[in-house]
């Protein structure tokens, strides 16, 4: 068993897990994981907006939780692991990265916002990378 593609799997997991928080307590949550007032007033409104985009993203997090968990050997083998793995993996990378250049303009979020995901989402990518490079010959 690969430990930190469990991480990998857990921390995305729980990345899900608030997204979903978000979903059911609505503006309060929008608001501290700072998602910007716009969202966090679309959902006071009860409209649909915010549910559908965070949504998409739980799904999207649960699907890489679990494609971290298969290659770690705690779930069935699933389609294009390694291709996957790589493009998950470079996707946290790229958003870790990137979100240093909206400190400046942070497009209605506040830059704490875009510093500390940025930093979570780093932290990610390199427990991926730790553990796509044990794991990368059975892959």
């Amino acid at each position: 068993m690969n430990y930190y593609l469990v991480v990998a799997g857990c921390l995305s997991g729980m990345a899900a897990l608030m997204h979903i928080g978000c979903i059911v307590f609505g503006a309060p949550w929008y608001r501290f994981f700072g998602a910007g007032e716009q969202m966090a007033s679309m959902a006071e409104q009860g409209m649909i907006k915010p549910t559908i985009i965070t949504s998409v993203i739980v799904v999207v997090l649960s699907l890489w939780s679990l494609y971290a968990f298969s290659a770690a050997g705690i779930i069935g083998r699933l389609p294009l692991m390694r291709l996957a793995l790589i493009v998950i993996t470079a996707i946290y990378l790229i958003r870790g990265l990137a979100g240093f250049y909206f400190v400046s303009s942070p497009l209605g979020r506040s830059p704490e916002f875009w510093v500390w995901s940025s930093v979570i989402c780093l932290i990610i990518a390199m427990v991926h990378v730790i553990g796509l490079r044990q794991q990368w010959n059975t892959l």
